[in-house]
């Protein structure tokens, strides 16, 4: 890998972590971070993604929105083009195949890509966010002061290696 693919990996890690403790919602998180670190910038991407945090709609039980999101940013790179629907080359089927290789970091690090399962793993129990009481608990746990931060900047870090890898940057 590159220097400049490096550091921009390693941008977009500390970027992650920065941005999930300072806002929070990890989808949106993921994706500023990736942007910001590659220097490109959608804001519907960012924006679509409001509502996938915490596991959608911060129920916790769907996938993490740091997954998601990173998959966001890949899709907006490599991805099937509404004027191009039918897709006869296939692009959509590379995409699915990136998303299983990042994936594969998910599993290897958490055994899951839910987050009430990556909650477990990483804080010994999942929380149910949409509870104000519960996501009092999740916070004084230290969710947003080191787990889900650090999510966060693996899920930018495995996503901007494979984008450093595929050479998916936008073209200046």
């Amino acid at each position: 890998m590159a220097r400049v693919g490096k550091e921009a990996v390693q941008k977009a890690y500390d970027l992650g972590k920065e941005y999930e403790r300072t806002y929070r919602g990890c989808s949106q998180c993921v994706i500023a971070a990736l942007q910001d670190a590659f220097e490109f910038r959608n804001d519907d991407v960012f924006k679509a993604a409001t509502g996938l945090a915490g596991g959608g709609g911060i129920t916790t039980d769907g996938s993490c929105g740091a997954y998601t999101g990173a998959i966001l940013t890949l899709s907006s790179l490599l991805g099937r083009e509404r004027d191009d629907f039918a897709d006869p080359k296939g692009i959509r089927f590379r995409t699915h195949e990136l998303v299983r290789r990042f994936r594969h970091n998910f599993i290897q690090e958490y055994g899951s890509v839910v987050c009430r399962n990556i909650q477990t793993k990483v804080l010994g129990r999942p929380y149910y966010l949409a509870d104000p009481e519960e996501m009092r608990k999740f916070h004084d746990a230290g969710a947003h002061d080191v787990h889900c931060p650090e999510v966060v900047g693996k899920a930018a870090r495995w996503m901007a290696e494979l984008i450093v890898e595929e050479n998916l940057l936008p073209q200046q």
